[in-house]
């Protein structure tokens, strides 16, 4: 049911009693000036009461002089129906603002619903909650002006101390004006406080191409955070929170729901910022108001890898076992997302995944010493069988049919472990061969997967039950010299079956969160900044500046 079906209480024509006391007031033009400033005596008494104290603490409100009352005879001050509502047709006509809070607010009135603000007592204290938080929204470095604050509150103080005449303040021109204006900016401010100011699926996943020719172009997802979004049912909602007489409450509850937010504020209120500063603000509150469907404070233990800091962290209630990690490259930089340890695969092959064949691989096609330098096998899968590299052609290599395969153990890729979990990159969180990548300050390194410097321990961590045997599994397992023996090597050390292990579930399943800060706070509350080695920060300022202030 559209609202301005369900909306009854501000309909001009209603068979009620506040539609017989609004008809007085459309029929100005036939009473005499004296009833009329007896009249309106009353209802701005009432409206006065009303709006006296607010939801925000006492309001002083100027009271019109007796003339001034009396002068409501004039044609200036009369409310027409008509009139008013086509002041507000005009105005939704005309603004071609981009938000779709702004495009809601235009077809609400454009469809013909009924005021919202505007009732026979005047305009109450919802006017005055809105603009409470409106006026605290640059200290989110939101500038006012966004929210046409300025031009609201000249308005309602026109209409609440009968400063009105002809032309531009003329009362039913104001009063259209008051009413679209707090629409668009309680839309505004609501949808943007609950959901965010901005859809990161459509900024991120547009942003670096993967494929591209003459008929289209395919991107790499970025960001497979799952986000909700403002829908029409949300934006009806709000419509009738304002009909319903609970804006002050709704304000309340919009708030963003995780708890980082209030940390930033509190972090960033009463400093004087700089340019970087506050542009790390603007990004970094803006992420924390996106309305995932999980958060870590959801949790007592779960792993967040916050990807600017380069760093993992393994959350276990007040114990941290933190340990730095390697990611993406600016190429190939590491997806942001929510999911859960399944399992932990001990010496794990690697299956080379396609874009590292055609980049790194084909081209090797052929080459025995290649593959066998690399502990790499050629695998058919139809039949499962190990093809010759000396008779692989580089079409083979591209095709489906056939895996590149790089053997367990000692040197491989993945490291003595790896840690599974769902999601649509085929990236893992895993050991590395490469060590040195730790020393560096810039550990952007990766095809896309994250390396840790503590694999053993996180492997310890992810165990729900510390089961001692199965933990000496694991180190011995990680430990064991599985290569082959070369024909001029010595014997190597016989392995124990009976410890070795291959595969351990985690259970129950441990959250995980790859999220990207420029800040964020230790486990103790501390902040720390950032670099912003991806530029996501400089992709979304070029969103929020038109907010900034």
């Amino acid at each position: 049911m559209q609202i301005k079906h369900s909306i009854k209480r501000n309909n001009w024509a209603a068979q009620n009693n506040s539609g017989m006391l609004m008809r007085y007031i459309l029929e100005l033009g036939k009473s005499s000036s004296l009833f009329i400033g007896k009249f309106l005596s009353l209802v701005l008494f009432a409206s006065g009461f009303l709006v006296a104290c607010s939801e925000k603490g006492d309001v002083e409100r100027p009271i019109p002089s007796y003339d001034g009352l009396n002068a409501m005879g004039k044609d200036a001050f009369r409310f027409e129906a008509n009139e008013i509502q086509q002041h507000i047709y005009r105005l939704a006509k005309a603004d071609n603002d981009t938000l779709v809070a702004d495009a809601r607010t235009r077809r609400y009135y454009k469809d013909g619903g009924n005021l919202l603000w505007i009732d026979r007592f005047g305009v109450d204290e919802r006017a005055d909650s809105v603009l409470a938080y409106l006026n605290e929204v640059e200290g989110m470095g939101f500038s006012k002006r966004v929210f046409g604050v300025k031009q609201i509150e000249r308005d309602l103080q026109r209409l609440r101390t009968l400063d009105v005449d002809t032309g531009v303040k003329n009362v039913n021109r104001v009063a259209a004006r008051l009413e679209y204006n707090l629409t668009k900016a309680f839309l505004r401010y609501t949808a943007g406080q609950h959901y965010g100011f901005t859809n990161p699926s459509q900024i991120f996943n547009r942003l670096d191409v993967r494929e591209k020719d003459s008929v289209r172009t395919t991107y790499r997802v970025l960001f497979d955070v799952p986000i909700k979004r403002a829908s029409k049912d949300f934006y009806t909602m709000a419509l009738r929170k304002v009909y319903n007489d609970s804006v002050a409450l709704f304000l309340r509850e919009v708030q963003p729901q995780n708890a980082l937010y209030a940390q930033l504020i509190k972090y960033f209120k009463g400093k004087t910022l700089s340019s970087a500063d506050r542009v790390r603000m603007l990004c970094n509150l803006e992420r924390s108001r996106w309305r995932q469907n999980d958060y870590p404070q959801n949790h007592r233990k779960y792993v967040i890898v916050n990807v600017p800091s380069f760093h993992l962290d393994a959350v276990d209630g007040d114990s941290v076992l933190n340990m730095r990690m390697a990611c993406g490259t600016l190429e190939t930089k590491t997806p942001l997302l929510n999911s859960c340890f399944i399992r932990m695969d001990v010496n794990p092959q690697w299956i080379i995944p396609r874009s590292i064949i055609k980049k790194e691989v084909v081209g090797h096609a052929g080459n025995p010493d290649y593959f066998s330098k690399r502990r790499y096998f050629i695998l058919h899968r139809p039949s499962g069988k190990r093809v010759d590299p000396a008779m692989v052609s580089a079409g083979m290599l591209l095709n489906s049919e056939y895996f590149v395969v790089q053997e367990g153990g000692e040197g491989n890729s993945l490291g003595r472990i790896v840690f599974r979990f769902n999601n649509n990159f085929s990236i893992f969180i895993h050991d590395t061969s490469s060590k040195w990548a730790f020393d560096r300050d810039n550990r952007g390194v990766s095809h896309g997967c994250i390396r840790v410097q503590k694999p053993f321990e996180l492997a310890v961590f992810l165990l729900g039950n510390k089961d001692k045997t199965l933990i000496d599994k694991i180190h011995y397992s990680m430990q064991a010299d599985l290569t082959k023996p070369k024909d001029d090597e010595a014997p190597k050390p016989k392995l124990d079956p009976q410890r070795l292990v291959n595969s351990v579930k985690v259970n129950p399943h441990i959250p995980l969160f790859i999220a990207y800060y420029t800040v964020y706070p230790d486990n103790k509350g501390k902040m720390y900044t950032y670099d912003d080695i991806y530029g996501y920060d400089k992709v979304l300022y070029g969103y929020l500046r038109h907010f900034a202030l």
